[in-house]
């Protein structure tokens, strides 16, 4: 038995996927990587309103809103592309192959020349 967080995985499908650890602990590295920006974003954010507090008054509870919000915002962002790249290992450990991200080149539709004519003749 593999131990992955509190969940066992049988030997048989741990050894069918040798990259299940290696993912798994990426995984756990990523949302603790979001876990810490929230909480590291909530006190920044309160303490730089809170030096602010003199220039822009206004309520306690608006702060902490500000400050919530903008992190919940930040930690999303730092979790989702952890997990992308955790993904992205997943993949290779799997396949052997590097997924390609790159955006795909759309070709352009090529405008007719010369005079355009409309279905009302102008």
């Amino acid at each position: 038995m593999v131990n992955l967080g509190l969940t066992s995985v049988d030997d048989v499908i741990a050894a069918k996927h040798p990259g299940l650890q290696s993912y798994a602990a990426c995984q756990s590295h990523a949302f603790m990587k979001g876990t810490g920006s929230f909480i590291l974003g909530v006190a920044g954010l309160f303490a730089i309103q809170k030096g602010l507090q003199k220039r822009l008054p206004y309520a306690l509870q608006w702060n902490l809103l500000i400050s919530i919000v903008a992190s919940s915002v930040g930690s999303y962002t730092v979790t989702r592309w952890e997990t992308q790249k955790c993904s992205d290992l997943w993949l290779l450990l799997e396949t052997g192959k590097v997924p390609d991200r790159s955006n795909p080149q759309v070709p352009k539709p090529e405008e007719p020349t010369g005079p355009r004519q409309t279905k009302y003749g102008i």
